[in-house]
């Protein structure tokens, strides 16, 4: 394991390239022959994201510790001889159209056996792959996020905090003193540290980097025996980790420490809808001309939170009933963020329009609405509650800071389908003028 964790961090030596000598021809001098490519000069014919995905496809597999750069070295064509030889095929070291399918779709078993996903921790916005079928659970607060398995066997936690004046060597220091670990491998880089070994009965992997007075760091931490399972996952998390996202790994930004949604009044005892994802990690919730509310549910499967609100009156909820459009013309009312409509809160309604997103099954709006109008409820040409507004920021190569968020719906039924899941008895009828049951969802973080 300490060889596997020290390789994925630090760059494998260059491939030796190894040219054939010329033949001479008999009796007679001739031009010779042009020599035969190496594995290594082969490899670097292919565009470097080919390469790039050679090289996470035999991690999966567990043939390749190294670094997912997309970088020929000796340890890369080793692995490749090693996943022909397990595969029964002439070691070679390049890989034939047959054999690389192979590998692809080997690759592909592994991910989706751990629910392999990169994500974009909404409180550090750091850029993580997480095995989302090994720790289903999540849990987020002002200083990180935390995923784990049901049993907590093993645990993935992405957290930061501000510290000035300190050094990646010092805070490789502080992590060692952490009780219970015993280092098996530490490295010190100038942008990052690494340390792995065992933490109480179990194996830990951490990598920690230093950037503008902030500390982030990813941890996993998993149960020994699940070790087989794990490695080839640990290589993966470590190359997919980026702490900073900038240039082509970009991702969203950190999450602002006020930011504005908008909340759906779906009882009169003062039950509030939200977007999971807007709610996630607040310190604190007010509910504009309400005052403080409780987080008092939320739900990764279905994408929603359920807020309280107590002493008030005269609630007008929004009737949801029955049916839901699945595709066509929506109008969507929300209260976009303050800075879209100069520091307001009006509440307004736009139109958009519902398409189907491939073979997902999801809804897509587009136009999308304007910051702030996450959670907001849109209906359908009769009237009709068709679901629930939700916007991200693309999760893509390339992903700027202020790129356009991306609006999709949960349906009206999976939102039926939360409210009777928690108790909430929802109203029926059209909502002629959703405008009164719609309010603006303001969430403190540290």
């Amino acid at each position: 394991m300490r060889s596997m964790l020290a390789a994925t961090l630090i760059v494998a030596g260059a491939a030796t390239l190894a040219a054939h000598g010329a033949h001479a021809a008999p009796k007679q001098t001739a031009a010779a022959p042009p020599a035969a490519q190496t594995p290594a000069e082969t490899a670097k014919t292919l565009a470097q994201g080919e390469r790039q995905a050679i090289q996470s496809d035999l991690a999966w597999t567990g043939d390749y510790n190294g670094l997912i750069n997309g970088e020929v070295s000796d340890r890369m064509i080793a692995a490749i001889k090693q996943f022909q030889t397990n595969q029964g095929h002439k070691p070679t070291g390049v890989l034939n159209p047959q054999e690389r399918g192979q590998l692809a779709e080997a690759a592909r078993r592994l991910q989706a056996s751990v629910g392999w996903k990169l994500v974009s921790d909404p409180v550090t916005g750091a850029r993580v792959g997480v095995p989302t079928r090994l720790v289903p659970q999540q849990a987020s607060d002002a200083n990180g996020t935390r995923w784990s398995s049901s049993t907590g066997t093993i645990q993935v936690a992405v957290s930061r905090r501000k510290e000035a004046d300190v050094s990646i060597a010092k805070l490789a220091e502080q992590e060692k003193k952490e009780p219970g670990r015993k280092i098996e491998y530490s490295a010190i880089k100038p942008d990052f540290f690494v340390l792995s070994g065992t933490q109480n009965q179990k194996k830990f992997y951490i990598r920690g980097s230093f950037k503008d007075a902030e500390v982030r760091i990813l941890t996993v931490l998993y149960d020994q025996a699940t070790e087989g399972t794990m490695q080839p996952v640990v290589v993966a998390m470590s190359s997919a980790y980026n702490p900073f996202p900038g240039g082509v790994q970009a991702g969203p930004p950190p999450r602002k420490k006020v930011e504005y949604s908008t909340g759906m009044i779906v009882g009169a005892d003062g039950a509030i809808l939200a977007d999971r994802e807007a709610v996630e990690g607040c310190l604190s919730i007010v509910v504009a001309g309400y005052g403080p509310a409780d987080l008092a549910d939320r739900s990764k499967e279905h994408e929603l939170a359920l807020l309280r609100i107590y002493g008030a009156s005269e609630l007008k909820p929004l009737p949801i009933g029955g049916g839901a459009a699945k595709s066509g013309a929506v109008e969507i009312t929300g209260v976009a963020d303050p800075q879209s409509q100069a520091g307001g809160a009006a509440v307004t309604t736009v139109k958009a329009q519902l398409t189907a997103a491939g073979t997902t099954g999801g809804l897509v709006v587009t136009p999308p609405p304007s910051l702030g109008f996450s959670g907001a409820p849109a209906r359908d040409a009769e009237g009709r509650f068709a679901g629930l507004t939700t916007l991200r920021l693309p999760l893509v190569a390339g992903a700027a800071d202020g790129a356009a968020a991306q609006a999709t719906l949960i349906t009206a039924d999976t939102v039926r389908s939360y409210l009777t899941g928690v108790g909430v008895k929802t109203a029926e009828g059209s909502a002629k003028d959703p405008k009164a049951s719609v309010v603006r969802v303001i969430c403190v973080r540290k």
